[in-house]
């Protein structure tokens, strides 16, 4: 008996080698013991170095200049209303002309806003909402914001759309605009003030009253007879293009127009207002169904390099 306790060893010695293992990493495995591990050199620990914490930024880096504030965001509720009642499986169909403002004619489309805002407080910036008093406080957020971004000139009435007639309406729109697809120049030379249907909306606008007047409506009767194939609803019998900058809660139109009259005339009178206001080239049609966007048609760059204008006089222009 004292032998093979000698061999196997006593109870207690078992317990305690269970208890205390030599290696933790066992204790916890329920597979075979692994071998143990080898003997490894010990790597001396490194020297202390003394990190210096970094600088905090510039404060100008948090705030860039076309950074928008809370203060450029404190806006008053204002209420927008639909122009038709939201369904299930109607999607909102709106064709236009994408339109850029030039960085050389920015300066003086922003000087006008000023002048404009400064007797109409009441103006918000077309899309972004932010009240425009506010940004003509800063030039470069004014350019940026109220200016910079892409404005359209409406070819059609916005107007819901079923899904089964999206892939007829894009089809049918390539087809009959393709064919209208020429490179012409769109002059912006009227301020003007429109009212939406429902009277809810008052808009500070640039028209094209002479140059690319024909083009555009020709564009339009094209989709009108899309949408009249679709009974979907057709524009204004006596369509007037333009694109929006501005536009203030409700019906404000006799204000505005009365504001915007009296500084054309200061500008006429101090020889300060052009002819035509800003010119651009046309590039194409685009079409938005919901939040997704068609090309429609697009005007290559070759083409639009080769198209010249030639200067009759002061800010008027033929096509060479």
């Amino acid at each position: 008996m004292d032998a093979l306790i000698a061999c196997y060893g006593d109870e207690s010695s078992d317990s305690d080698s269970e208890s205390s293992p030599s290696n933790p990493t066992l204790a916890y495995s329920e597979g075979p013991p692994s071998l143990p591990p080898r003997a490894t050199k010990v790597r001396e620990p490194f020297p202390e170095v003394c990190v210096q914490p970094l600088p905090p930024p510039p404060i100008a880096l948090l705030h860039p200049p076309n950074f928008l504030g809370p203060q450029d965001l404190q806006i008053s509720q204002t209420t927008k209303v639909r122009s038709f009642p939201h369904v299930d499986g109607n999607y909102a169909l709106h064709v236009y002309i994408p339109i850029n403002i030039s960085s050389p004619s920015k300066k003086e489309l922003a000087a006008f806003l000023k002048k404009i805002s400064s007797r109409e407080p009441s103006l918000h910036v077309v899309d972004v909402d932010v009240p425009l008093n506010i940004l003509c406080k800063n030039d470069e957020k004014l350019g940026q914001v109220a200016l910079g971004r892409e404005f359209h000139i409406s070819l059609g009435r916005t107007v819901p759309l079923r899904v089964h007639q999206i892939d007829s309406v894009v089809t049918m729109l390539k087809q009959k605009l393709q064919t209208q697809n020429q490179c012409y120049w769109i002059d912006f030379s009227k301020w003007e003030v429109f009212v939406n249907d429902d009277r809810t909306r008052t808009f500070l606008s640039l028209e094209v009253v002479h140059g690319g007047l024909v083009e555009i409506r020709k564009q339009i009767e094209a989709v009108n007879a899309i949408y009249k194939l679709h009974n979907l609803p057709e524009f204004y019998e006596d369509p007037r293009p333009h694109i929006s900058l501005a536009w203030s809660l409700g019906d404000t139109s006799d204000s505005l127009k009365k504001v915007v009259n009296e500084e054309v005339k200061k500008c006429v009178a101090g020889k300060s207002l052009k002819k035509c206001i800003f010119t651009c080239k046309f590039e194409g049609i685009e079409c938005k169904i919901g939040n997704k966007a068609y090309t429609i048609c697009k005007i290559s760059d070759k083409l639009l390099s080769k198209k010249k204008r030639k200067k009759i006089d002061d800010n008027v222009y033929s096509l060479e």
